[in-house]
């Protein structure tokens, strides 16, 4: 109870702060996915929340309009993905207008990533059920993971058979194991490896949850 709501008053203080620090950073993204790519700056998405509940989630818009059916990973050279697109994933600013989500209670700064109403039917079922017992986040430690090793596929086949199941138990694992302590090192992680790979890093060792889920 008491993890519950410093994690929501945290998740208020530091949505509000960081959209009043994105406020012209926003600004600029959106003129300049305005000139790259026709359509709208903000692309909605459907995906599913705690408790299996869906809600609509908010992010800059990185790939063309109508680019096609609905996948489980964006691959490596993904051709929908327009110019600047590729600098808002790889910097993640991207997903920053999640911090409305954030701010309305949808999500929280640390949690499982929502997933797409189609694929949460077909990834979240036995054991992983779990990971729909609480929030999604804006990060996580499978998020991380697939941020530098599950981008990499060039295969969505190959993405789902070899490396879904062990983002699917880190996610787990976060899930079992939350504390505020792990919120904030999750943060902390996720601010260095975002740093790094826009740095041009590229070789990332396996998360340490990874590990830890095949010892259990």
């Amino acid at each position: 109870m008491i993890y519950a709501f410093a994690k929501r008053i945290f998740d208020i203080v530091s949505s509000l702060l960081a959209i009043c620090a994105f406020a012209i950073p926003w600004i600029v993204i959106a003129v300049t996915i305005k000139l790259q790519s026709p359509g709208p700056v903000i692309y909605k998405a459907r995906r599913v929340g705690k408790n299996g509940k869906a809600f609509t989630l908010y992010k800059f818009r990185s790939m063309r309009v109508d680019s096609g059916a609905i996948h489980a990973t964006t691959l490596r050279g993904d051709p929908r993905i327009f110019p600047f697109g590729v600098f808002l994933r790889k910097s993640k600013l991207d997903e920053t207008p999640q911090l409305f989500n954030i701010l309305k209670g949808e999500m929280s700064v640390i949690g499982p990533r929502p997933e797409d109403e189609e694929n949460s039917g077909k990834f979240y079922v036995g054991k992983y059920r779990e990971i729909l017992s609480v929030k999604p986040g804006l990060s996580s430690p499978a998020s991380l993971y697939d941020y530098t090793h599950g981008e990499k596929y060039e295969s969505e086949d190959d993405y789902v058979r070899e490396f879904l199941p062990k983002k699917l138990d880190v996610e787990l694992y976060y899930v079992k194991n939350r504390s505020f302590v792990y919120d904030i090192q999750i943060i902390y992680n996720t601010i260095i490896t975002i740093t790094q790979i826009v740095l041009g890093k590229e070789d990332f060792v396996e998360p340490k949850e990874l590990g830890l889920c095949r010892k259990v």
